[in-house]
């Protein structure tokens, strides 16, 4: 039957070497940084990230307008409105009325499976062009998630190559301790004299 002996390399005894002592203390530190630098570097990431995806949002929401459009000359071998989980655009004629009164019409990007007569939202920049919408909030939470699982994930990944990196070393040193001990002790064991 084995047994296990917790926490040996914290009480003296004659097996223990500096190695092994260096080895828990970097044990003890990198639980630490694994338990609070991770997720700490997560949250500061998130919290970069969350003001930069606001701002970028607040930017395109200021430069860009959407207006309601009736959709007019729609293609009738438009693409299929859905494949998996992501909706397909495709491009055509729409037609709006200005504030002014004036009646536009440009071509822009609607949802698959749109008709003629179709009324849509659609969005344009200052310059007249078709773009996508600004992102809205869940968008900006999903970016925000997104980088600080990824920063939490990266940080822990390297705290732990660090642990194996000064485990490799210390194990290294351990070996050498017990080869220069062992050249000490072992002419004692091998005075063998045959007769």
């Amino acid at each position: 039957m084995r047994t296990r002996v917790r926490g040996w390399r914290w009480r003296r005894n004659p097996l223990r070497r500096r190695s092994d002592v260096v080895e828990a203390w970097t044990a003890l530190a990198f639980a630490v940084l694994l338990l609070v630098a991770a997720p700490l570097a997560g949250v500061v990431a998130a919290g970069w990230a969350r003001a930069e995806a606001q701002a970028t949002a607040a930017s395109q929401r200021a430069e860009r307008h959407s207006v309601r459009a009736e959709v007019v000359g729609v293609d009738p071998g438009s693409p299929p409105t859905m494949q998996g989980a992501r909706q397909h655009t495709y491009l055509t004629t729409v037609r709006w009325t200005e504030p002014d009164g004036n009646e536009r019409t440009a071509t822009a990007r609607v949802p698959g499976g749109t008709r003629d007569g179709d009324v849509v939202e659609v969005w344009f920049d200052s310059r007249g062009r078709n773009v996508k919408p600004p992102p809205d909030g869940f968008s900006v939470w999903q970016y925000t998630l997104t980088m600080g699982a990824c920063a939490t994930g990266g940080s822990a990944a390297l705290i732990l190559l660090g642990r194996a990196a000064v485990r490799h070393v210390a194990t290294r040193h351990r070996l050498a301790e017990w080869e220069e001990e062992w050249a000490r002790t072992e002419p004692e064991w091998s005075r063998w004299r045959w007769a």
